[in-house]
């Protein structure tokens, strides 16, 4: 069993309680880590405070190395950061593995932004106000940056707050998950040792609430927060004066048309991005549209593929499916269904519950106004609905207060283009899952699916803020 300190100003220190971290499965003690009081975030505000000039005056060269340097680390230990997850979050091993791979990825990218700093040069001399008079412009650290992150990505979401807080040269004070605080707290430890200096990562779990005097602290300039939508546009009403940034929720749609090909390839897709890891993505696949000449094979394959789909123990390697990371969450999408089905809607196939495991559900007839459909589920539940006209698609992929990503099945490039004029969305995808996502893109949503954009590189611009040094000729 895992014992771990609090994370900060480059130690490991006791904190005010401590967390007892389960197992989501089997409901095993895993890991005893400290817990986070006034006293140690008030100081890890101030070592984060004290560490401003040494983060932003690290040469960039110097940052890319740190980064590299812990890059190189988590793929040595991967196996290791892969089972903490499996542990505590109930990853199954293989999607674990699949998200240290992805941390690596995410510390590489964020070393070559730290290496191609932006800077741009602007002759004013167009105007008669500018004239004689050249500018350059540069991005400069902002400070201080918070950072909050969820339970289902417990090493890669803190690795693209921790990556990019690093490239960009500010200190960071991140709040993981309780329910799967180890694997920051590791990655914040291998930060350390390739570098950064003391104060510039530092790791505090604690309760929500008990960040609200870390934020109302001026010295916090930046808050990045990833997590339900509730909780992050409540937070932004409240640090109304400072800079935010939100990856919040979603309801992703995916259109399936004709001439998607073959259509089993297509729900072994969709069935990988709605029930992998038991739909615990703010980007899993919640709503199958799919074109009425097509909808009944779908609706086979897709049952299919909902019967076979690997599910249980999240140690085993063929595991996809594990437990949700509460029975209290198992509960929820169970009155989902039953809420659905009392109004008419249809499970493609046996309903099944093992302790915290919720098997696979397909399911149709879902209306508009029910919690699977109009919320955001979270769980292992794909909703399939059929349409006749793709404009229609569109609208019902559209009717939605979430807007992250959207999956378009189609080779038709005059429709992919119509779908990404149409959707209201930060991405869409095409010939796959809305579940899809590479690292380095720019990743965020619109309308109550947050506001900003993660991947290293828009990360950074929201880390720094541009300043304008003005020349005079002569």
């Amino acid at each position: 069993m895992r014992e771990l300190g609090l994370f900060v100003a480059g130690a490991w220190q006791q904190g005010s309680g401590v967390l007892t971290v389960r197992s989501p499965y089997d409901g095993r003690e895993v890991a005893r880590v400290a817990r986070a009081g006034d006293a140690q975030l008030a100081a890890a505000l101030d070592a984060a405070a004290a560490a401003r000039p040494a983060m932003a005056a690290l040469p960039a060269h110097e940052r890319a190395a740190i980064l590299e340097t812990a890059a190189g680390e988590v793929a040595r230990r991967g196996d290791e950061l892969a089972q903490v997850l499996v542990e505590e979050a109930g990853k199954p091993l293989a999607l674990a593995r699949a998200e240290a791979d992805r941390c690596v990825e995410t510390l590489t990218d964020s070393a070559r932004v730290a290496r191609t700093p932006h800077g741009e040069l602007i002759d004013l001399g167009g105007f008669a106000s500018g004239a004689g008079r050249t500018a350059l412009l540069r991005r400069f650290p902002v400070g201080v940056v918070v950072g909050i992150t969820p339970f289902n990505f417990p090493l890669n979401l803190v690795a693209h707050k921790l990556g990019p807080a690093v490239a960009a040269g500010c200190p960071i004070i991140l709040k993981p998950a309780s329910q799967t605080p180890s694997a920051a707290l590791l990655l914040a430890g291998i930060l350390h040792e390739a570098g950064v200096p003391a104060g510039g990562v530092n790791v505090v779990p604690c309760g929500g609430a008990a960040v609200a005097a870390l934020l109302a602290d001026p010295r916090a300039r930046l808050l990045t927060f990833t997590g339900s939508a509730a909780v992050g546009w409540e937070l932004k009403r409240t640090l109304w004066d400072r800079r935010v940034a939100l990856e919040l929720g979603g309801n992703a749609a995916v259109i399936v048309e004709p001439d998607a090909g073959d259509l089993e390839a297509v729900a072994k897709r969709i069935a990988g991005g709605a029930w992998a890891f038991a739909g615990q993505s703010c980007i899993s696949v919640q709503r199958v549209l799919v074109h009425e000449a097509v909808a009944a094979d779908l609706r086979d394959a897709l049952a299919a593929a909902a019967a076979a789909f690997p599910t249980g123990d999240p140690g085993r390697p063929e595991t996809l499916c594990g437990p949700m990371i509460t029975a209290g969450d198992a509960d929820r999408c169970e009155a989902w269904v039953a809420e659905a089905e009392r109004q008419g809607a249809r499970c493609l196939g046996a309903k099944r519950r093992d302790g915290s495991v919720v098997h696979p559900i397909a399911i149709e007839g879902v209306p508009d106004d029910a919690s699977l459909w109009r919320d955001e589920a979270f769980a292992p539940v794909a909703a399939l609905r059929a349409y006749r006209d793709f404009d229609a698609a569109l609208a019902i992929a559209n009717d939605s207060r979430f807007g992250l990503q959207a999956g378009v099945f189609t080779r038709d490039v005059e429709k992919i283009q119509r779908a990404f004029a149409a959707l209201e969305v930060g991405a869409v995808i095409q010939g796959d899952m809305p579940s899809w996502r590479s690292d380095p893109m720019p990743y965020g949503g619109v309308k109550e699916s947050g506001i900003g954009r993660e991947g290293p590189r828009f990360a950074v611009e929201e880390m720094t803020e541009p300043r304008l040094l003005v020349l005079r000729a002569g």
